[in-house]
C-alpha cells in the first residue's frame, strides 16, 4: 500500500462519473458529495502484494495512527487513488481494505468520509503549511 496524506483546513468532493473500474459502489444521497473541516486526507493505492500480506490492515492503521499522534486530527478522508505507480490489487480487495480502515477509524469515534469506489470525483482541498502537513508512506510486508 502507498498513500499520500495531506492535513487540510477542509476537503470537499462531489461524484461526477463512473471510472473504468469494473467495481462500482452504488451512489446514494449520503455518498454523492461530502465535506469535512480540519481533516487528514489519505490518497490510498492498494497494491497487488498487499493481497498476500495478512498484516496489511494492521500495518497501515499503525502508520495512520502515528500521523494522528503527531498532528492530532479526528476527521479523515479515505480516497482510493490508483495513481501512485504500484501494481494495483484487485478492485474487490482494495475496496474491502478501505472499508475495514473506515470501520476501524469510526470505531475510535473519528469522523470518516470515504467517497464511493469506482467513481471520478471533483474535489477541493486546502492543505495546511506546517512541516507534517504533507507525507507519503509505503506499507510493505516485513
Amino acid at each position: 500500500m502507498r498513500f499520500l496524506s495531506f492535513h487540510c483546513d477542509h476537503y470537499w468532493y462531489q461524484t461526477t462519473e463512473k471510472s473504468r473500474s469494473p467495481l462500482l459502489e452504488e451512489l446514494n444521497e449520503q455518498n454523492k458529495e461530502g465535506k469535512l473541516e480540519d481533516v487528514l486526507v489519505l490518497l490510498i493505492s492498494v497494491e497487488k502484494e498487499d493481497e498476500s500480506n495478512p498484516e496489511i490492515l494492521k500495518e497501515s492503521l499503525k502508520e495512520v495512527e502515528n500521523i494522528i499522534d503527531q498532528i492530532q486530527v479526528s476527521n479523515f478522508v479515505l480516497l482510493s487513488f490508483a495513481h501512485l505507480f504500484g501494481r494495483l490489487s484487485s478492485p474487490r480487495f482494495a475496496l474491502d481494505l478501505l472499508k475495514k480502515m473506515e470501520k476501524h477509524l469510526k470505531s475510535k469515534n473519528y469522523k470518516v468520509l470515504r467517497p464511493p469506489f469506482g467513481w471520478f470525483n471533483e474535489f477541493e482541498l486546502k492543505a495546511k503549511g506546517h512541516p507534517l502537513s504533507r507525507m507519503s508512506r509505503r506499507i510493505m510486508e516485513k
